[in-house]
């Protein structure tokens, strides 16, 4: 078990670090298909979920988050495996416990979007209420140390998993995430930072924005949520370089020669320099965000230097780049001729092109 909680670190005014990002990834992997985007790799490959959460503590990650993003009722009944529901929930979640605890690390539920949310609807409202409530006794049964809820595009959604999270989680904190739209208001009109101070009030731990947009285009949202809301805050952005030019978010992002959308499987031209990772923290701490991490496109070397840019030293930091040791930078007789082809091979010892003939 984990040496201090959520609620203790904030409180004493710790940065905590969380790595989400497993959907795309194990797209990427083979072991995800997009589309549905279900979590089957749960029940399928359970040892890989399990070395993907070792890779992002590994990485810096303070928390463990059960791999239930998307096992939900809808989802699992949309490809026929609605049966095997609380064996894919339970699988996810004792195999985060696990990890937690060999990591000293804390494990998170997760519960989110349903897609199925219609505004002033009884029976959607009902039917989501339920299908979030399995899932909020599931992860307290399997001993979540707190609750995460996320990608709500809607107050009226994220409202619902927040009550379903206090009447159902046996007391433990949520943190409650919405999606930071190019409108920055929710669906219903609301203004982003309004609707999660209305969810702070109501109770939330921790409140912000996750996914959809990258580093460029979320900064100027969650500088918004600062300002609205007292408590501590989160931001998990994803990690592509979307921009007011090409698209706030990845969902509008294009292949730049054939012009069509790059998501869901043509995201990678996109992806961030690990460089812009590290100004990106910067940029938060200074905002005053609490709750870091990056969400869908995330990989572990990312994970490590958001951490690396909080001045930690994860485990993984034994592997962070020294081009000292490189033998291009190394100039004794053993290696001056291979240094100096190194130097040729790069163009550097080459004239510039305007000035290069040929025959």
């Amino acid at each position: 078990m984990p040496s201090k909680g959520l609620l203790a670190r904030l409180k004493d005014k710790e940065k905590v670090v969380c790595a989400e990002g497993y959907v795309f990834e194990f797209e990427s992997r083979g072991y995800l298909k997009a589309g549905a985007f279900v979590p089957e790799v749960v029940v399928e490959h359970p040892n890989l979920v399990r070395g993907l959460h070792e890779e992002f503590v590994h990485a810096g990650s303070d928390v463990v988050e059960a791999f239930t993003y998307y096992g939900h009722r809808e989802k699992l009944r949309l490809i026929g495996r609605e049966a095997e529901l609380e064996q894919f929930n339970r699988n996810a979640l004792k195999i985060a416990r696990q990890v937690a605890d060999e990591t000293g690390t804390l494990m998170a539920g997760n519960i989110c979007n349903t897609t199925i949310f219609k505004p002033n609807d009884k029976r959607s409202e009902e039917k989501i209420r339920d299908l979030f409530k399995e899932q909020v006794v599931w992860a307290v049964e399997e001993k979540a140390d707190f609750i995460i809820g996320e990608t709500f595009s809607d107050l009226g959604e994220a409202m619902l998993a927040l009550q379903a999270i206090q009447q159902h989680g046996n007391g433990l904190p949520a943190v409650i995430t919405m999606i930071p739209t190019s409108t920055r208001k929710t669906m219903e009109g609301i203004p982003l930072g309004a609707a999660l101070r209305r969810l702070e009030e109501s109770g939330a731990a921790v409140v912000g924005l996750n996914c959809y947009q990258g580093p460029d285009t979320i900064i100027s949202l969650i500088t918004d949520v600062r300002k609205e809301c007292k408590g501590p805050i989160a931001c998990l952005p994803s990690p592509y370089r979307a921009s007011p030019e090409d698209g706030p978010s990845f969902m509008d992002l294009r292949n730049p020669k054939t012009g069509q959308k790059s998501f869901p499987g043509d995201l990678d031209y996109w992806r961030c320099p690990r460089s812009q990772i590290t100004q990106l923290t910067n940029e938060l701490v200074a905002i005053g965000v609490d709750y870091l991490g990056l969400c869908c496109g995330n990989q572990a070397h990312y994970t490590r230097a958001l951490s690396e840019a909080l001045g930690r030293r994860p485990p993984a930091s034994k592997y962070s780049p020294d081009m000292t040791q490189h033998f291009s930078k190394l100039t004794d007789d053993e290696h001056v001729w291979t240094q100096s082809s190194f130097d040729k091979l790069t163009g550097k010892l080459q004239p510039p092109i305007e000035q290069q003939t040929t025959k």
